[in-house]
């Protein structure tokens, strides 16, 4: 990847992570249970996506001529997302909504041992320094309100479990995205794990349509926004990124939200969250940095 190319890809990558950003917002704008707000956000990028699909004669052929491995590692991939969705979203019924962020952003220790295992991936110390400020940084703007005794270790648990799937569904597409187009991968994922969360949302006898206009918009600025414009260009930047650099460049995901908070919540940036945004931000440059040193190297060996 040229210094041209390698610049659009970072600069695509932070533009999802700030999409990715609105996450938090959305439903918090949204008034509704967490497994229907999930569901939504899944059944409507697909059917978002789903233009770009029937509109596309390569597209079409492509899906028409899935092997079976590449459909249950598509479909694989769907589980692995609303399973995600699904004991996050548990995990808040046990411990607060900090410790659970807490423990959802160790998700990039997942990646770094897995890409070492799964893809021969090799992480500089320098690389790995930046991965722990960063985390730190968000343990930081968490940490008041982290529990972890009593019940709370329960909710502690299936965070720690939902981290571990989000990166199982980054490495899946890191591999089948090699040999499969973005907009099939995609809707393939997110209408398996639609399919998946609405048997979630229905065992928890919630309504599928009792909600205000504003809940629904929530729903599609979920979908749009957070999901097509942030999770989508994840799907596209796998192909030529590893699940690694992308875990990691989600941590930014808190400051935009803290940024977004701000202008449409009204809510303060604190201290504490501007030390962690600090951390944050340092830790990403310095891990990028390095780890894009560290690979160039070993490109420049394997010539």
């Amino acid at each position: 990847m040229g210094l041209k190319s390698s610049l659009f890809s970072y600069t695509a990558l932070f533009f999802g992570v700030f999409a990715l950003s609105t996450s938090a917002i959305f439903v918090k704008l949204a008034e509704s249970p967490a497994a229907i707000t999930a569901f939504y956000r899944m059944f409507f990028a697909a059917i978002i996506l789903l233009p770009f699909l029937l509109v596309s004669k390569k597209n079409l052929q492509e899906l028409q001529s899935l092997s079976r491995k590449q459909w249950g590692l598509g479909l694989l991939s769907g589980v692995f997302l609303a399973a995600h969705y699904t004991l996050w979203f548990e995990s808040l019924n046990y411990t607060s909504v900090a410790s659970s962020t807490v423990i959802v952003t160790l998700q990039p220790l997942f990646s770094i041992v897995g890409g070492y295992y799964v893809f021969k991936e090799r992480i500089g110390k320098g690389a790995i320094l930046g991965c722990f400020i960063a985390i730190l940084g968000s343990m930081v703007i968490g940490w008041q309100d982290f529990q972890i005794s009593g019940q709370a270790v329960i909710g502690d648990i299936l965070a720690f479990i939902a981290a571990g799937l989000i990166t199982a569904y980054f490495f899946i597409g890191q591999y089948v995205r090699k040999t499969l187009s973005l907009v099939p991968y995609s809707i393939i994922g997110y209408a398996s794990s639609a399919l998946f969360l609405s048997i979630f949302a229905f065992s928890k006898q919630v309504s599928f349509i009792d909600y205000s206009l504003h809940t629904w918009w929530s729903f599609f600025g979920l979908a749009l926004i957070a999901t097509i414009f942030g999770q989508t260009i994840f799907n596209w930047l796998l192909k030529w990124m590893s699940t690694t650099v992308i875990s990691m460049s989600i941590l930014g995901e808190v400051i935009g939200t803290c940024i977004l908070a701000y202008f449409i919540l009204d809510e303060v940036v604190s201290l504490k969250q501007g030390i962690g945004i600090f951390l944050i931000l340092s830790g990403l440059a310095l891990f990028i940095i390095k780890q894009k040193k560290t690979s160039d190297m070993r490109k420049q060996s394997d010539i």
